[in-house]
């Protein structure tokens, strides 16, 4: 019990902790629906389109989280009019987007001086130096978050298994995608400069798929992917501690784990029930 108790007695591994599971508790209002609609491709492409706002910003010596907010904003947008195209598929727009955008990040990084600890700052992040301040702006991302999550349930619920129904019941199904897409921009943005692109993708994914497998209910799979994302932070952070590892980059490990053995579990499950009933 000491040896997984011991890192906590610190300071900064306790922010880290919180700030952790605020990411998590954010990722799985957002994340949820990602896996639930398949837009898995979509928010890797918006957790690495940022990097241009970020490297400008860092070029600049501006603010890294208004940087990163305004090039989110713009591959939301531009994701959203190329996916009203007859023309291009969504898929495409996106791919296009994400390329052009991670491109021209690169670019943009490559003209500093320290191009290797920009990017992987902002790959990475650094959990282990979460600031109070860090955490009170997590808090608030949080309550914007479940927000936008409870007055779009409705419309996001419909979006997500009948997109022709939505359009019948007057939901606006592209105002829903849009908002949706703004939850998920939100979700990136909010997290990524605690925990760098890496963790936020993996906590954005990996604990709402393995929710999914085993309940059926959007209410139960979002619990379901906080506490699995709570947990991931948890032993990600004591792994980190003992074996001297990078922290966000084992957080993120230990999630994508938990996945596969949910996976493990539920397929276990699906056989023995075949051999019972066989």
């Amino acid at each position: 019990m000491e040896w997984l108790l011991e890192p906590f007695a610190v300071s900064f591994v306790q922010r880290a902790l919180w700030g952790g599971i605020l990411v998590s508790l954010i990722c799985a209002l957002a994340g949820t629906w990602v896996v639930l609609r398949g837009m898995a491709f979509l928010g890797d492409a918006m957790a690495h389109g940022m990097l241009p706002g970020v490297a400008l910003a860092s070029l600049l010596g501006g603010s890294l989280l208004i940087g990163a907010a305004a090039s989110a904003g713009a591959m939301a947008f531009g994701v959203t009019v190329l996916g009203r195209s007859k023309r291009i598929s969504r898929d495409t727009g996106i791919g296009l987007l994400f390329v052009g955008m991670l491109s021209l990040g690169v670019i943009i990084v490559s003209r500093s001086q320290s191009f290797a600890v920009d990017l992987t700052g902002f790959l990475f992040g650094d959990v282990l130096a979460v600031r109070d301040g860090d955490l009170v702006f997590l808090t608030v991302a949080l309550g914007c978050a479940a927000l936008v999550a409870v007055l779009g349930h409705r419309a996001f619920l419909a979006l997500a298994f009948d997109p022709r129904k939505a359009h019948t019941l007057g939901l606006r199904p592209r105002w829903a995608h849009g908002v949706l897409v703004g939850l998920v921009t939100l979700a990136i943005v909010a997290s990524f400069h605690v925990v760098g692109t890496l963790l936020v993708f993996g906590l954005l994914i990996a604990p709402p798929a393995a929710a999914a497998l085993w309940a059926r209910r959007v209410p139960l799979i979002m619990l379901g992917a906080a506490l699995l994302g709570a947990l991931s932070t948890a032993a990600g952070l004591v792994i980190s501690w003992h074996a001297g590892t990078a922290a966000g980059a084992t957080i993120a490990a230990v999630a994508v784990g938990l996945f596969f053995a949910s996976a493990l579990a539920t397929l276990a499950k699906s056989l023995l029930e075949k051999r019972v009933h066989s």
